[in-house]
This record gives structure tokens, C-alpha cells and sequence, in this order.
């Protein structure tokens, strides 16, 4: 479904992807792991159109690297970008109701109250806290909020970056627990996380980055035995446990 050949990205005269190939696959979770600045948040900038690069980005076969941040997202590209970035000073509820704005105007109000309920019944927490203001809600629970906007978009797919960032490991458990019920939906995830453990358990396809270049892709689980290789490109955040 999502295509990315000979890709390279640029900040300035700095080149921070220098020619990858990565597929995304109907129906799958694919992720990215590496260490940081390896370029893992700069690939999903790119494919959502937020940075300057070359290369060819296709979407159900149709080009979409020259298109802009706005037509990506209005064709179901969904980033959920690292930090969560809820909007503080609105409600759950209304940060939600944000995540309509590529959409809401095709089509009525009920539509939106399925999108909403089906977005409840994944995260009790956010209808616990709808009328709550985004900044008091804890860690975990702005990513949910930030999950649960883009799901509000009516999203194809969803490019996730380090959902697990900041947040206790029980936490992480239980929202990797919601991810993998988004992807019982068919919704495809592009996944980028620094726990390689827990990215390679959750995914069917995972690539390693290294400075800018793919050093290894393959079946997720062939990865994870694959312990050495692993190490060598990824140190710490390899470790089980």
C-alpha cells in the first residue's frame, strides 16, 4: 500500500536519509527501529510531507511525494508524531472533534459519533476525562488522546512515532495492547520505536536504520533471533527484558 524507493531527506544542506526503500503492506504493523538520529522521525516527516526530500512515495500506486502536508493527511496518511502535541488548552473531547477537520464536512453528524464511540470504546480513559482539559492528563493518557485524534481522521494508515516515549512500562504494555487491536481493524502501521523488544513482538515486517541507510529488514520474527546483528546496529535497546 505505501511504497518509499531511493528516498533521501534533507535539513538544509544536511542529507539525514541518503536512498531508502521500505514497503508498508495492506493490513500490516512494519517497524522501524535504530538508535537515535538514525533517521527514524525524519522518514515518517518525509512521508508525511514535513520535510524537504527526493525520491518517490507512492500510495495505492499513486505518487504522492510532491503532494502537500494537508492532501497527504486528506488521503487517510496519518502521522502521530513523537511528543503527542495535544492541544493543551482544549478538552479531550474537543481535541478529538480536531481530528475531523480533514473530513467532517463530507459527511454528518452521526458519522462523527461512530468515529467518537469507536475511539471511547478502544480508550475508556478519554471518555472517563472528555470534558478534562488535554494538559492535566498524564503521559500516557495524551497518547492515547493524540492515538485516539488520528483515529477521529478516518485514517488508511497510521504512522506512529515512539508511542511508548516518557511512559512507565505498564503503561506501555496496555498501549501496545491498543495498537495491536487498531491493526485487528486491517488499519496498516508504520511503527517507529527505540524498544526494539516490544516493536519487533507487535510487527509481521521491521527494518533497521542506521544512519540514514536501511542495514536490515526482514519477517519480524526472524529479527528478533537474529541477536547479534540486532546488537551491532541497535546497542541498549536491543536488550530483553
Amino acid at each position: 500500500m505505501l511504497t518509499v524507493k531511493n528516498l533521501h531527506a534533507f535539513y538544509g544542506s544536511i542529507e539525514a536519509l541518503k536512498g531508502i526503500d521500505l514497503e508498508v503492506k495492506k493490513g500490516e504493523i512494519c517497524c522501524l527501529i535504530g538508535s537515535n538520529g538514525a533517521g527514524k522521525t525524519t522518514l515518517l516527516k518525509s512521508i508525511s510531507g514535513a520535510v524537504k526530500r527526493t525520491g518517490c512515495i507512492t500510495w495505492n500506486n499513486e505518487e504522492i511525494g510532491t503532494l502537500s502536508q494537508k492532501s497527504i493527511a486528506r488521503k487517510g496518511i496519518l502521522h502521530v508524531p513523537e511528543g503527542r502535541h495535544v492541544f493543551p488548552g482544549l478538552t479531550v473531547g474537543e481535541n478529538l472533534e480536531v481530528g475531523t477537520a480533514t473530513w467532517r464536512g463530507a459527511f454528518g453528524k452521526p458519522d462523527f459519533q461512530d468515529n467518537l464511540q469507536q475511539v471511547y470504546e478502544l480508550f475508556p480513559k478519554l471518555k472517563e476525562r472528555k470534558d478534562q482539559l488535554s494538559w492535566s492528563l498524564s503521559g500516557g493518557e495524551q497518547q492515547m488522546l493524540a492515538i485516539g485524534r488520528a483515529l477521529m481522521g478516518r485514517p488508511k494508515i497510521l504512522l506512529l512515532d515512539e508511542p511508548s516515549m516518557g511512559l512507565a512500562p505498564v503503561i506501555v504494555d496496555g498501549l501496545f495492547e491498543s495498537i495491536v487491536e487498531i491493526n485487528k481493524t486491517g488499519l496498516p502501521i508504520l511503527l517507529i520505536e527505540q524498544n526494539a523488544r516490544l516493536a519487533l513482538a507487535v510487527s509481521q515486517y521491521a527494518y533497521v536504520i542506521e544512519q540514514g541507510k536501511i542495514r536490515m529488514s526482514g519477517p519480524a520474527h526472524e529479527l528478533q533471533g537474529n541477536s547479534e546483528l540486532i546488537e551491532a546496529y541497535l546497542g541498549k535497546f536491543a536488550q530483553r527484558g
